[in-house]
């Protein structure tokens, strides 16, 4: 498809700086691109790459006022770029249409219109799936479970009992939600299992990744509320709740009944401990370890975690560690040598 630049800022939103009646081809990252392709910019540490870029244009965001090639200065080059993505290089992934025969269906279970269900598909009694919601090969949607329309339910997912998933929902392919909680009761050394009869629910616009589980709560509910988004190999333990529009990066662990606020992020790989609360707008950075509530608007890092701006104090001390041994050492020994001599 080809668009001038004139054509795409009518599109964006943008404004141009230079040569409007570029015509561009194609659409790729700053460091791939070629002569012909659109890319765009979104943080400051990358401006440096609009110097080596092949691309015939950039989009920008209106904090740029000139640049070595054509730009388009928008109020959010990462959303402009995304649609221009959509429009000039399309998913040809065909969407299925209609129930695969394959699939399994159980008793009174509801199905709206325009649901499309791949082979193998399992389905189990009293479940109810809305309009125009697709679950892929393999899915599994355990008894009296409820999905809402427009949800993607990508393969070998596993949806079990008495779970709620709100409209538009999307939920990547080996994911479990609705697993047994870890509780266990240790009585005279052996580890007893304590039954978790509560559910999950999943609000609307939630994204769940790859491999990620959600357990099922004790006796209430575990709560992912709307428009919040996961990333992949993520586990979240029973009774959690997190807010609204929250980022939980790869790798992280929140335990059971912590709270999480809304707008939270959860950087990769940081950890959260249970009973514990997060308030709105923290940013937890990665490889950190909550081991107490922290206070909302808050930027912490580190393990335990601890305010950023200290964080950061603290580890550069201990890079220093290395230098002050060494000056130790020399100290001990001069003061070896004025005892010798009776000093």
């Amino acid at each position: 498809m080809k668009k001038t630049l004139k054509e795409i800022a009518a599109i964006v939103n943008g404004e141009i700086v230079g040569d409007g009646d570029i015509v561009v081809t194609g659409i790729c990252g700053i460091k791939e691109a070629q002569k012909g392709d659109l890319t765009f910019v979104a943080n400051s540490r990358y401006l440096p790459l609009m110097n080596q870029t092949k691309a015939s244009a950039i989009i920008t965001s209106k904090d740029v006022n000139k640049a070595p090639k054509p730009i388009i200065r928008t109020d959010n080059p990462s959303m402009a770029f995304a649609k221009m993505v959509s429009l000039m290089a399309p998913n040809e992934v065909k969407k299925p249409n209609g129930i695969h025969p394959t699939a399994v269906i159980g008793e009174k279970v509801k199905i709206g219109r325009n649901v499309a269900m791949q082979a193998y598909v399992v389905i189990e009694d009293n479940v109810e799936i809305k309009d125009s919601t697709t679950l892929y090969a393999g899915a599994y949607v355990g008894h009296h479970t409820k999905i809402g329309k427009d949800c993607r339910i990508y393969p070998y997912v596993i949806i079990r009992e008495r779970v709620v998933i709100g409209d538009r929902v999307i939920i990547h392919g080996g994911t479990v939600i609705g697993s047994d909680g870890f509780g266990f009761s240790t009585v005279k050394g052996v580890h007893q299992r304590i039954p978790q009869i509560g559910s999950v629910v999943i609000e609307d616009d939630v994204e769940i990744g790859a491999n990620v589980t959600i357990d099922r709560a004790r006796f209430d509910k575990t709560i992912i509320k709307k428009g919040t988004k996961i990333d992949n190999l993520v586990q979240i333990a029973h009774n959690v709740i997190v807010g609204e529009n929250s980022i939980i990066v790869a790798q992280s662990g929140i335990s059971g009944s912590a709270i999480i606020g809304n707008n939270v992020t959860l950087a990769g790989q940081s950890g959260v401990i249970g009973h514990v609360s997060i308030g709105d707008n923290v940013v937890v950075g990665g490889k950190s370890g909550v081991t107490k509530s922290i206070p909302p608007n808050s930027c912490v890092s580190g393990f335990p975690a601890k305010s950023h701006t200290v964080a950061k104090r603290i580890n550069a001390c201990v890079q220093n560690l290395p230098d002050l041994y060494k000056k130790i050492k020399v100290m001990e020994e001069e003061i070896e040598k004025l005892k010798g001599k009776g000093l």
